[in-house]
């Protein structure tokens, strides 16, 4: 079912990016950069970061350097595996805070939607006769 969902809006972000459908194969990688590196509302996180424990570098950060990329490229290589295998380590805690953040998010949804809801009593006669004896 996530898959549908997510092939659902990898379409509709490839729809608002091209014109033709000529066009969609030289998008597909940016469309699913923008996917993977978008927060989604239902967990607070992003796709990319549950995967890899770690924000992506968009093109972006590259060009205009960003804090993170200023202070990624002054450690040596020592030091930043030793900061990704501790990135890595919490990566089990990042995905329970996701989970944690998606089941409050659907009890918010719930609530708010069960609000809405006027429940209705229905009765039910088991003889249309039984009313006269």
């Amino acid at each position: 079912m996530a898959v549908k969902a997510a092939n659902k809006n990898i379409k509709k972000i490839l729809r608002k990016m091209v014109e033709g459908s000529r066009q969609r194969h030289e998008k597909l990688s940016f469309a699913l950069l923008g996917y993977r590196t978008t927060v989604r509302t239902s967990v607070g996180a992003t796709p990319y970061l549950l995967v890899y424990g770690t924000e992506a570098v968009i093109p972006i950060e590259i060009e205009i350097s960003s804090l993170r990329i200023v202070t990624e490229a002054e450690i040596d290589d020592v030091e930043w595996v030793k900061t990704r295998l501790e990135q890595l380590s919490l990566i089990y805690e990042k995905r329970l805070a996701a989970v944690c953040h998606g089941q409050l998010y659907q009890q918010r949804i719930a609530r708010e939607y069960n609000k809405k809801v006027h429940p209705r009593k229905f009765e039910i006669e088991c003889c249309p006769m039984a009313r006269y004896i």
